[in-house]
């Protein structure tokens, strides 16, 4: 169930500055829409002053513990609450399951390309080759194919960014 970062808060006599809080709920919920990315911990190092006239304390408590929840179960899987450290063995499993659906009719990245990068990268983790770090995932480019086999580029994105989190650590 996603957060409703628009409820309404109880405002008492002291409370927590309703600026404040507005503009981390904001910041929270562009981050859920695939605005600017938030994490957990940002939000758990707020604090905000207590004024006269602010919202409730246990109610803005909660919310942000449901944020917080909301926010860890959409990281990458890397950095999920309760995951270990990647291990090689485990990321070459991940890699060699991932599937991308093909890009249909629109432009998507050569098939060929990602296929090869992909073997790359699970050949530095067998140290066969030289390792493939997070910064060469996050810099990969591939060609883009209108007709013939191509996979959906946001998928294949998506992909990389939760590939190169699990390879920072």
């Amino acid at each position: 169930m996603p957060v409703k970062t628009g409820t309404r808060l109880p405002v008492v006599l002291r409370g927590y500055d309703r600026a404040q809080v507005d503009a981390l709920l904001k910041r929270i919920s562009q981050a859920l829409n695939g605005g600017p990315p938030m994490s957990a911990d940002e939000v758990r190092q707020v604090r905000f002053t207590t004024v006269l006239r602010g919202y409730d304390h246990r109610a803005v408590d909660e919310l942000l513990r449901e944020c917080i929840r909301e926010l860890q179960a959409r990281a990458p899987i890397g950095e999920r609450p309760g995951r270990t450290r990647a291990q090689p063995a485990w990321l070459i499993n991940w890699i060699q399951n991932a599937r991308f659906s093909g890009a249909g009719l629109r432009p998507g990245y050569d098939v060929r390309d990602v296929d090869a990068f992909l073997e790359r990268v699970i050949a530095g983790l067998r140290g066969v080759a030289p390792p493939v770090t997070a910064r060469d995932v996050r810099e990969s480019a591939f060609r883009a194919v209108r007709f013939g086999p191509g996979y959906d580029e946001q998928e294949v994105d998506r992909f990389l960014l939760q590939l190169a989190a699990a390879l920072e650590r």
